[in-house]
């Protein structure tokens, strides 16, 4: 493939960008970068009352956070700018106008209420209404095809409201060659003049998108399936205007986790994951949506997760740098079916990145976590004291989701439990457990050295002496550290956080429980 790859990623800043619209951008990224091409963005903004004043913003930070940012776009290496189609509205009148003119375009005049009408008589005989070559030249239809070029002149001129519509051939098949889908074959007839031009000076989508397309040199279109139903229109404007049409690939749906249908906002909510790469305000309403940046996703993860809905290597492989992904990524993989999304899949994608991570990065996370969480460390090491906190990181990061985890899965290392899990404590505590204890305070104060080592030998030998469980001792042992039957290995507890601490622990145990 030639170096002139050039893909767009053309979103509508109607609102937050969906992870749907992010992985489109993925794709066109990676697509871009395996074939050393050019990734564009364009704003299409021309559905005006639709338009988010902040959405525009959070699509270019999304795609810096995801690490897919554009090459070309508002504001960047702007080669065949302005890049926000309301800036663009002069460009897309003259290719209306010579879509008149080569006549595979007309002028509509019919009002609302008169197609309403249209369609309700259609719907009274059992019939769909469609505008198109059936019925657009008998007359019954407002349009330039059965006016006069004076009659059409005189209601412009009259302000009269019209549209342009797109004249669809009658009585061809197209053939269509998608990348994702293979060869599709269209009846003409089925196809209705969809409007490419309203009166207020904007054009429609299908205008807008196939006239920048071109004139932004766009090599590939890959976008959502949801735009497959438009590509008989849009392969026969390329028709219409003379120009060679770019290759298009129909990217599978993101399916909901249960049932059926399209992933929205509302499974989210429903189910408890964010569908939005960051928090988004409503500037409206006020709402939050959530985001997987502040849910404490790495944005790789994210990536990674997303890259394997509809795409897939060919081989068992799941986790992939970003690198790694424009390497193996190939449209020919990329699936026909929707892909399921799996929250769970998504957490279990992070929790592998995390264990990536070295001790010294996610120590540098987990910091401002804990000063968050600790007002005064009980222990004699600071929290401040990286050493300390990498050696607790390095205990705990294996039952670790997200860096949020690490507070709930070690903060016994840093300060005494205030709490003891109360069905733990009813289950292990006992009437004789109090002067056990007390007991394990004396032979853990004997302990000079206290080392792992020195304090498992010790504490070991004492329980085996007693002629008791092991559980009778470590499990109480464990509430009093701990605060619950949870954590890594007790002795590595106990020299973490001390002699002083550990006895101190037990006393505040004996003391509150009894």
């Amino acid at each position: 493939m030639s170096d002139n790859v050039r893909v767009r990623f053309a979103p509508s800043p109607t609102g937050p960008l969906h992870m749907g619209g992010v992985r489109t951008a993925l794709f066109n990224y990676l697509f871009a970068k395996k074939h050393n091409g050019t990734f564009v963005l364009r704003i299409e903004d021309t559905d005006q009352t639709r338009y988010v004043a902040n959405a525009e913003q959070y699509i270019v930070d999304a795609l810096e956070w995801c690490a897919i940012p554009f090459d070309e776009g508002p504001g960047r290496n702007e080669k065949f700018g302005p890049y926000r189609q309301s800036e663009r509205k002069d460009v897309y009148k003259q290719y209306a106008e010579e879509l008149l003119a080569n006549g595979w375009a007309y002028y509509a005049f019919d009002t609302a209420e008169q197609l309403d009408a249209h369609r309700k008589d259609h719907e009274a005989n059992g019939k769909t209404f469609i505008y198109n070559w059936h019925n657009r030249e008998k007359g019954r239809l407002v349009n330039s095809l059965v006016l006069s070029e004076e009659e059409v002149q005189q209601k412009i001129a009259a302000g009269e409201k019209y549209v342009v519509r797109f004249k669809t051939p009658q009585d061809q098949t197209l053939i269509l060659e998608d990348e994702v889908r293979g060869t599709i074959k269209i009846d003409t007839n089925t196809l209705d003049d969809k409007i490419l031009f309203k009166s207020d000076g904007m054009p429609t989508y299908h205008l807008a998108n196939i006239v920048d397309d071109h004139l932004m040199e766009i090599s590939h279109v890959i976008r959502g399936e949801e735009w497959l139903p438009s590509l008989p229109l849009h392969s026969l404007l390329y028709t219409a205007f003379g120009w060679e049409s770019p290759k298009f690939a129909h990217l599978p749906l993101i399916l909901k986790p249960v049932g059926k249908g399209k992933l929205s906002k509302r499974d989210g909510d429903k189910l408890g994951f964010p569908v939005f790469p960051l928090e988004y305000t409503n500037e409206k309403t006020g709402d939050i949506s959530r985001g997987y940046k502040e849910d404490g996703y790495f944005s790789d993860a994210f990536i990674n997760m997303l890259a394997l809905l509809g795409w897939n290597p060919g081989t068992e492989q799941e986790l992939f740098s970003l690198e790694a992904l424009v390497e193996a990524f190939d449209l020919a993989r990329v699936s026909k079916s929707g892909a399921k999304f799996s929250p769970d899949k998504t957490k279990w994608f992070n929790q592998q990145y995390l264990q990536q991570k070295t001790d010294n990065e996610l120590v540098e996370l987990y910091l401002p976590i804990l000063k968050e969480n600790v007002i005064a460390s009980e222990t004699k090491q600071s929290f401040e004291d990286k050493t300390y906190v990498q050696k607790v990181v390095a205990l705990i990061k294996e039952r670790a989701v997200f860096v949020q985890d690490f507070w709930d899965l070690s903060s016994f290392f840093f300060q005494d439990p205030t709490e003891y899990d109360p069905k733990a404590a009813k289950k292990q505590w006992k009437e004789t457990t109090g002067e056990l204890m007390k007991e394990l305070v004396t032979v853990i104060e004997g302990i000079e050295e206290f080392s792992i080592e020195n304090a498992q030998t010790e504490i070991k030998g004492w329980i085996t002496s007693k002629e008791i469980g092991f559980g009778k001792v470590m499990q109480p042992l464990r509430l009093s550290l701990v605060g619950k039957l949870a954590g890594p290995d007790l002795f590595e507890i106990m020299t973490m956080v001390g002699k002083e601490t550990t006895i101190k622990r037990i006393q505040n145990a004996i003391t509150n429980l009894g």
